[in-house]
C-alpha cells in the first residue's frame, strides 16, 4: 500500500499538473490502475474480496467460546477474564496459540457485546434524577463518613445536595422533602436505582415499591422510574454530577458543627455556581430552570412528614429503645404508651400531648438525660450521689462548683442531700431561677440553702372588680379579736 503523500503526490500531478497516467505511472514505479484508483479515493484503502483464511484461531475457537461460557459464573467485575489467563489455559490443555490473537479474539467478543448509548432528550419539568454519595466531613473536630443526597434536575441542571450521617429510608425521604421545597415545585418523574429505601422486590420489568415511598409518590403525585438492575450509566447525569461535587464542592473535607451546616454551606455554594454556570447556548442554570420550575407539578398544601412512626411502651426505668438504640423520657411517663418519631436526626418522643426530643443515636448507643428524673431525684440523694457527675455536667454552671463547695464543707453524703433539695428546687421553680440564686448564694460564699429563699413565691392579693352598684358602700374589716369580746360579754 502506498503512503499518504505518495498518494497525494499522484493526485497533484495529475489533477494539478496535467501529467498523463501513464506518465506518473512510469516514474512512481506503480501501474496505471493504482494511479486512477488513487485518483477515485484521496485516501488508500484495502478492499479484499474475502475474508483472509484464520486456520488457529478456527481450530481455538470453539475452546475459548466454551471456557467463557464455563467461568462465567465464577467471575466478578474485579475477578474478570484476561485474555492471558485464556492463553494459559489453552496452553495448559495443549492448544498452541498465540497470545496476542486470544487478546485480540476476546478484545472483538466485548466490543460486539458494548451496549450502544442513545442521546437522550430532557424537557423541563419532566425528569430528576437521584442518589446518594458517601462523603468525608469533619463534625466537631471528629472526621466522620456521611452520606450526601442528591438531587438533579436534568432540563436545566439545578441540583439541591444535603448531607446525612446515615443512607436510609428517613433520610431518603427526608431529603425529596427538603428538594421539593427548596425548588418549590415537584418533577414530573424521579429516577433511581433499585435502592432498597424505594424497591421492596424487583420483579422485572416492575418494581414494587416500599410502602413509605410509595406514599411519598402519591403526596407529591410524581412517577418513580428506575435504572435497569447493574447499569448505574442508565442515570449517568447524576453519577458524574455527585463525583464532580465531591471534588469541586467538598475538596478539601469540609469542617462544621454539625452535618446540617456542613448541608448548609455546601448548597450555597450550588445555588451561588447556578448563577455562573451556562450552557452551549450561554444559558445559565438559574434561567433554564425559570423554564424548568414553570413546567413542574407544584406543591401540594401540606407538607410530607418524612419520619417513621414507631410505638413504644415506656417501663418504669423511662428508658425506651427505639430501633436499636435508648432514649431516656420523662419519669413521670412511666407504665404508660408513646409514640416516637424518627427523623434523620432527631427522635421526637410523644405521651399524652407532651414531647421530648433527643439527637438521633446510632444502632446500640444510650442516651441519658438526668434531667428528665428530677422528680424522683429531688427524693433520692443516693441516687443523685450516683449520678452526680452526669447530671452536673447537664446542668452546666455554676451547679458544678457548688457541687465542689459542698462536698469540701460537709462531704459528699450530705452534699447530694443538698443537691437533691436543689433539684426539687429546679423542679418546682426551674432552672434558670435556681442557677441565678446559686450564683448570689455563691458570691456572698455561703454553702448553704438561704440563697434559695428568693425563689419562694410571693403571695399576691387578686383584685377582684367591684360592681357599680356597690362601689360606694364602704366595708368594715372586723378582727376576730372583736368576736373574742362579744362572745366574752355574752358570758
Amino acid at each position: 500500500m502506498l503512503k499518504v503523500d505518495r498518494v497525494h503526490a499522484i493526485r497533484e500531478q495529475v489533477l494539478a499538473q496535467g501529467r498523463s497516467c501513464r506518465e506518473v505511472a512510469q516514474e512512481m514505479g506503480v501501474s496505471r490502475n493504482t494511479v486512477r484508483r488513487y485518483l477515485e479515493r484521496p485516501e488508500p484503502v484495502r478492499v479484499e474480496s474475502q475474508a483472509r483464511p484464520r486456520p488457529v484461531l478456527d481450530r481455538v475457537r470453539g475452546r475459548i467460546d466454551g471456557l467463557l461460557k464455563e467461568w462465567s459464573r465464577r467471575t466478578t467485575a474485579k475477578q474478570r477474564v484476561t485474555g492471558t489467563r485464556l492463553h494459559r489455559q489453552l496452553r495448559v490443555e495443549g492448544l498452541e496459540v498465540g497470545t496476542t490473537l486470544v487478546r485480540s479474539y476476546l478484545r472483538e467478543l466485548r466490543r460486539q457485546r458494548a451496549e450502544a448509548f442513545v442521546p437522550l432528550v430532557h424537557r423541563a419539568g419532566d425528569d430528576a434524577l437521584v442518589d446518594f454519595f458517601e462523603v468525608v466531613a469533619e463534625i466537631a473536630g471528629t472526621f466522620l463518613k456521611g452520606w450526601m443526597f442528591l438531587m438533579r434536575l436534568m432540563y436545566s441542571g439545578r441540583d439541591f445536595a444535603v448531607v446525612y450521617e446515615r443512607q436510609d429510608q428517613v433520610s431518603f425521604l427526608d431529603g425529596h422533602v427538603r428538594a421539593f421545597e427548596h425548588f418549590g415545585a415537584v418533577p414530573g418523574r424521579g429516577v433511581y436505582d433499585n435502592l432498597s429505601p424505594a424497591v421492596r422486590k424487583v420483579v422485572m420489568p416492575q418494581r414494587l415499591l416500599t410502602a413509605r415511598f410509595k406514599a411519598l409518590a402519591n403526596h407529591y403525585t410524581f412517577e418513580p422510574c428506575f435504572a435497569r438492575p447493574g447499569e448505574g450509566h442508565d442515570k449517568g447525569g447524576v453519577e458524574g454530577r455527585g463525583r464532580g461535587i465531591r471534588l469541586q464542592e467538598l475538596t478539601p473535607i469540609p469542617s462544621g458543627a454539625s452535618w446540617a451546616e456542613v448541608s448548609r454551606a455546601l448548597l450555597a455554594r450550588l445555588d451561588a455556581e447556578a448563577d455562573h454556570r451556562r450552557d452551549a447556548q450561554g444559558r445559565t442554570v438559574t434561567e433554564r430552570f425559570v423554564e424548568d420550575r414553570a413546567a413542574m407539578r407544584p406543591l401540594p398544601a401540606t407538607r410530607f412528614d418524612a419520619r417513621r412512626v414507631v410505638p413504644v411502651s415506656i417501663p418504669r426505668t423511662a428508658v425506651v429503645q427505639v430501633e436499636g438504640a435508648w432514649y431516656s423520657v420523662p419519669s413521670t411517663w412511666k407504665l404508660l404508651d408513646g409514640t416516637a418519631y424518627v427523623g434523620p436526626d432527631e427522635v421526637t418522643i410523644t405521651c399524652r400531648g407532651a414531647s421530648t426530643v433527643k439527637p438521633r443515636q446510632a444502632f446500640g448507643r444510650r442516651r441519658i438525660a438526668y434531667r428528665d428524673y428530677l422528680p424522683e431525684l429531688r427524693r433520692k440523694p443516693q441516687a443523685v450521689r450516683q449520678v452526680a457527675p452526669e447530671l452536673l455536667a447537664e446542668l452546666g454552671p455554676p451547679f458544678g462548683q457548688l457541687w465542689d463547695l459542698l462536698v469540701q464543707a460537709h462531704g459528699a453524703s450530705e452534699a447530694a442531700r443538698v443537691l437533691a433539695r436543689i433539684v426539687g428546687a429546679i423542679h418546682e421553680h426551674g432552672e434558670e431561677p435556681v442557677r441565678q440564686a446559686i450564683g448570689v448564694a455563691l458570691q456572698a460564699g455561703r454553702t448553704d440553702l438561704l440563697g434559695l429563699a428568693v425563689l419562694r413565691p410571693a403571695r399576691h392579693l387578686q383584685v377582684v372588680p367591684v360592681p357599680e352598684a356597690l362601689a360606694h358602700h364602704e366595708v368594715e374589716v372586723a378582727r376576730a379579736a372583736d368576736y373574742d369580746l362579744i362572745l366574752g360579754g355574752r358570758t
